[in-house]
């Protein structure tokens, strides 16, 4: 599985330039309410469960509780187990898994799926939630770690190089946001295969 491998710097910042490219497609939806609470965390656990970011499995356990969200489903979403996942939201978690596993590579034809079974408004919404919280794995991981590693409980994947080189690619945000900026302005394509 790809998906448990650390991001690098190159990789953080094309997860951020996509991130910043669809984030306002996550708000949409959810102000249309295309994306309800408990949809948006069921997404954000299962991206989560696949990157194995400490950091985020914290805050988004928080708020799936806080959406209704059984303490049951919460913990089969962390260990990758998807049976309580409503029907209708199946397709929807199963992207989620499969965009964090390819490292933000979908195939084609996933992506033709979900625009056929959620049209391409809501399809874009849940694009905008994976990539947001893709962005919050990507440095969520490497600043936990740092943290554990202070307190003197290393991350066995990660090591102090990587952590510092990580945090200080955070710099490179606003860049992607320029970049990001730039594309829309261009109306490239806000996903390629």
């Amino acid at each position: 599985m790809l998906g448990k491998k650390l991001y690098s710097v190159p990789e953080s910042y094309w997860i951020s330039f996509k991130g910043i490219r669809t984030i306002k497609y996550m708000f949409k939806s959810k102000r249309n309410t295309d994306l309800g609470s408990k949809l948006t965390e069921r997404i954000m656990l299962a991206v989560t469960e696949v990157n194995n970011c400490a950091i985020c499995s914290f805050a988004h356990t928080k708020r799936a509780l806080e959406s209704g969200m059984s303490s049951e489903e919460i913990q089969n979403m962390l260990a990758g187990i998807i049976d309580d996942v409503p029907e209708e939201e199946v397709a929807a978690v199963m992207f989620a898994q499969h965009y964090a596993d390819t490292r933000g590579n979908p195939t084609l034809e996933s992506w033709q799926r979900m625009e056929e079974i959620y049209g391409t408004s809501k399809a874009k919404g849940i694009l905008g939630t994976i990539r947001t919280i893709m962005m919050g794995n990507t440095y969520g991981i490497p600043w936990s770690s740092f943290f554990n590693r202070l307190r003197g409980k290393p991350d066995g994947r990660s090591s102090l190089k990587y952590e510092i080189s990580m945090i200080l690619g955070t710099l490179l945000v606003p860049v992607s946001f320029i970049h990001a900026l730039i594309s829309d302005l261009f109306k490239m394509p806000v996903i390629d295969f």
